[in-house]
């Protein structure tokens, strides 16, 4: 019979339980806040493939609709590709996970969680990633565990731990911090400009708040956890190793990185490989060594070359000292048509942003089974192509790195956004990354915010981002003995060192951050250095990009739509959009102005065209539908006046005439005699269907309200106040 286990943790209302469903898992643990249900399985492979070289994990976080009731839209009636927010919570739970697996342990490693019940009210992002941290805990897998997660608010200045999806509505801040007992393991969030110091609160915060969390977790192993396997790890054998040291020594791995640019690096360590690998092959022999040992042992060796100046002098492989930022140039308007660009560029990291304006009906919605909002009208897409680093290969949809560092980007630029009653516009930013050598998504935040500026776009504040490297070197004890941060890493101090800290704000406070390391944690000690050290620099590239633009534009591009807002009754919201959206979709048509309406029943209709005529035609037609107050039509609106000139659309073709609707809902007949000053054998010799034609009211029946038009008289009296023919001659 199976035997459950259950552990709460009363303070955040958490449960875990294990040992009732699959079971055949390495480790299987349930998590519950409140009604929302997460399971969360990891599995390990037995061995690993033949030449790896590499740590295959891999987290999938999936939600099932019938976890809130509902069934998948569309045609299939089954979950289908993940969608953002599933990718987003995999990666928030794979950056924790990942480096606390012992080096050189490279069996395949899978953690799948399902969302199984959401109850609106708690979100399930936090339960899986302290379900990822159980499952791996209780399992024969190796893993230096347990952590715990938690989200932070700041509710009318107060911090609350795991708040509600209604609470975070009322907070300044999103906080996301996962760590151990001792360190924090990563970060991410975004917050409403909070000044460094408050931060640093919020963080330790965030810390004592998980500690109920990790003492719940080692409770679950203690009740039913598995001895830790042993797995074979994977290294250079002690003979290749030994060849490839005396042959490459650490004098010339440093003469080949230190004091060149990113492709001479690169193309001198091949150089240092080659020769290597000859080496190899001639004292041992094909077959004595492999692929593995060269691969492992050039990592250590640049590992320890790219530290060890920065540790002893402060001296970084391009030259610069601890605390210097790359060369920063940025230009705005670099693209003709576009709403907004901007051209981003740190040393050898450049990104092009474009920024389009559109109506509040292309905000995009979303379809989140625990709850939230509902759509968003900013966007921010990040794209990442093959050339960027020199290299070819896979180009097309975006891949979970793209979606990440999109939203980091998009999140940090949120805050500073107008409010959508001030601008009523949805917003798109695309970052085009076109060349990469580290903090891309730092890139893409700065080149955005001049983009949006260059768009006329009242942001509150400009905002820009920096990450922030750490190099350590561990004592006997394996702790932190000696450390430095750096300021602005290129791609290999991101890969080879121990951190990247990624902080974006404006001069008041931080608005998007994240911390990913491959260290076992990171002091609070380091922790603050890090996050003035970010500050300053950030307002070091808010300077240079304020040289370029130093206020958003006060007009928008000649290629924006234009915005009007007019109020109607809100009664008259029904008819505006008429039988199945009949009514505003022929304003739209026969204008060319966008139409929206506000989601709120205030009446507010907000009308986008980039062409005044075809605005103040829309205008004209919704005045005359909606405007008139008591004394419209039987319909509602104003009535078709007698001796009004209009200019309508041909709603019927007949034998004798052509019904033409003069205001919206509201039309007349134009008889076969009143088309023209001649004899027309035909209506259709004359107008057709949907054709824009402009007519005077004759006459209207008393009794039966029917409405005579003439497109003849029209012209007369506009061919007399013009002294013209008000149109071409009819063929």
């Amino acid at each position: 019979m199976n035997q459950k286990y259950t552990v709460t943790v009363p303070e955040l209302g958490i449960t875990f339980s294990t040992g009732s469903i699959a079971l055949l898992a390495s480790g299987a643990v349930n998590v519950a806040v409140g009604e929302t249900n997460v399971f969360v399985a990891a599995s390990v492979a037995a061995t690993m493939k033949p030449g790896q070289d590499f740590f295959p994990l891999t987290v999938d976080y999936r939600e099932k609709y019938a976890a809130a009731g509902r069934f998948p839209g569309g045609y299939f009636k089954r979950e289908g590709r993940p969608s953002e927010k599933e990718i987003l919570t995999s990666r928030l739970c794979d950056r924790p996970c990942r480096p606390l697996f012992p080096e050189g342990f490279l069996n395949e490693v899978q953690i799948v969680g399902q969302l199984l019940s959401a109850d609106q009210i708690n979100e399930a992002d936090i339960p899986m990633v302290n379900g990822a941290s159980a499952a791996l805990a209780i399992s024969e897998i190796p893993w230096n565990g347990p952590i715990a997660a938690v989200r932070v608010a700041e509710i009318d200045g107060v911090f609350v731990a795991n708040p509600t999806i209604e609470q975070m509505f009322s907070s300044s801040l999103d906080l996301i911090y996962v760590g151990n007992e001792k360190d924090m393991l990563m970060i991410e969030g975004s917050a409403d400009q909070i000044p460094e110091d408050r931060f640093i609160e919020a963080l330790a915060f965030a810390h004592s708040s998980i500690q109920p969390i990790i003492r719940g977790i080692k409770e679950l192993v203690a009740l039913c956890g598995k001895p830790k396997a042993h797995f074979a790890l994977v290294g250079a054998s002690a003979e290749a190793r030994a060849i490839i040291e005396r042959v490459v020594p650490a004098d010339r791995i440093s003469a080949a990185i230190f004091g060149h640019e990113k492709a001479v690096r690169s193309a001198n360590v091949k150089g240092l490989k080659a020769e290597a690998h000859a080496a190899l092959s001639t004292e041992l022999g094909a077959g004595r060594f492999s692929d593995v040992d060269l691969n492992v042992v050039f990592e250590d060796l640049q590992y320890k070359a790219y530290r060890q100046t920065v540790l002893a002098r402060g001296v970084r492989a391009d030259g610069r000292d601890a605390k210097s930022l790359r060369k920063i140039s940025s230009e705005v308007g670099v693209l003709p048509r576009v709403h907004g660009s901007a051209l981003f560029q740190r040393g050898d990291t450049q990104g092009l942003v474009i920024t389009t304006l559109g109506p509040t009906k292309e905000a995009q919605s979303l379809d989140a089974l625990t709850g939230g909002v509902k759509s968003k009208s900013f966007i921010l897409h990040y794209n990442f192509p093959p050339f960027s680093v020199g290299e070819t290969g896979r180009f097309g949809t975006p891949g979970r790195r793209e979606i990440g560092h999109g939203a980091l980007a998009e999140r940090s630029l949120v805050p500073v956004l107008p409010p959508e009653d001030v601008f009523p516009y949805s917003i798109r930013v695309v970052s085009e990354i076109m060349a990469s050598n580290g903090s891309t998504s730092m890139a893409s935040i700065c080149g955005g915010c001049l983009s949006l500026m260059d768009a006329g776009v009242p942001i509150v504040a400009p905002v820009a981002g920096i990450s922030v490297g750490l190099m350590t070197e561990s004592g006997t004890d394996g702790s932190i003995a000696k450390w430095t941060t750096i300021t602005d890493i290129i791609g290999e101090e991101d890969h080879f060192g121990d951190m990247d800290f990624k902080v974006a704000g404006t001069t008041k406070g931080i608005t998007g951050f994240q911390l990913d390391l491959k260290i076992n944690g990171l002091p609070f000690e380091i922790a603050k250095v890090a996050i003035h050290q970010a500050r300053e620099a950030r307002v070091e590239i808010l300077k240079v990009m304020l040289g370029s633009l130093p206020a958003p534009r006060k007009d928008l591009s000649q290629y924006a739509p234009r915005i009007q807002t007019i109020q109607i009754d809100p009664e008259k919201i029904g008819l505006l959009i008429g039988p199945g959206g009949k009514t505003i979709r022929r304003i739209v048509e026969t204008t060319g102005a966008q139409i929206d309406i506000s989601d709120d029943d205030s009446g507010k209709i907000f009308i986008y065209s980039n062409n005044g005529e075809a605005m103040a035609r829309a205008i004209q037609e919704i005045d005359g539908l909606c405007g008139g107050g008591s004394g419209g039509g039987r319909d509602g609106g104003a009535p078709i006046e007698n001796g009004k000139i209009y200019t309508g659309r041909v709603t019927g073709v007949k034998d004798f005439g052509a019904f033409v609707e003069c205001l919206p809902g509201k039309e007349g007949l134009c008889h076969i005699s009143e088309l023209a000053d001649f004899r027309v054998r035909r209506t259709e010799d004359v107008v057709k269907m949907g054709d824009s034609i402009t007519v005077k009211c004759i006459g209207i029946d008393e009794k039966s309200g029917k409405v005579r038009l003439s497109r003849k008289a029209a012209m007369k009296e506009l061919e007399a106040q013009n002294g013209q023919p008000a149109e071409a001659p009819v063929a």
